[in-house]
């Protein structure tokens, strides 16, 4: 995203309210590295329209579930190059095996809650869901804590 020199630069309030989000969090941003230090004019922060874009960036790397660490290399100077496919692609390498264990868990919970839907046990020492291995999901490692999940319009 080109800049030119006589754009008028923009406070941390204006960039926070185009961009949806708290001043905090770009304090935040370039605290961890995410954002680069803005220019200072009286102290004050300001910043060229382009900072929008890496904030857009870092939006749909976070809703991709990435991290912070992660997403650094993908705001920095260095983001138009090789270098930066590269990181993307590793990224990729290295999550999807994860994001599949969750996929194929999820499925199994899944399953799990359809027949819980139907049962009508005495009690849950004779229930089939709890007694039976052939209905058992799976063990792992992958989190899936379905506590955390509301209705919608639920908060």
């Amino acid at each position: 995203m080109a800049t030119t020199m006589d754009e008028p630069l923009l406070t941390i309030g204006q960039v926070a309210e185009r961009a949806g989000l708290n001043t905090s969090h770009i304090r935040y941003y370039e605290r961890v590295g995410v954002l680069p230090e803005p220019e200072r004019v009286a102290g004050q922060r300001r910043y060229r329209s382009e900072v929008l874009h890496r904030l857009s960036i870092i939006d749909v790397a976070q809703r991709a579930g990435l991290s912070l660490d992660e997403i650094a290399p993908l705001t920095g100077p260095d983001n138009r190059g090789a270098d930066a496919s590269r990181h993307i692609r590793a990224l990729a390498d290295e999550k999807l095996p994860h994001i599949e264990a969750l996929i194929a868990r999820a499925h199994a919970v899944k399953h799990w809650l359809e027949i819980a839907q139907s049962c009508d046990c005495r009690s849950v020492d004779v229930c089939g869901l709890f007694v039976d291995p052939t209905l058992t999901p799976p063990a792992g490692e992958v989190d899936l804590d379905v506590r955390q999940v509301r209705s919608p319009g639920r908060r």
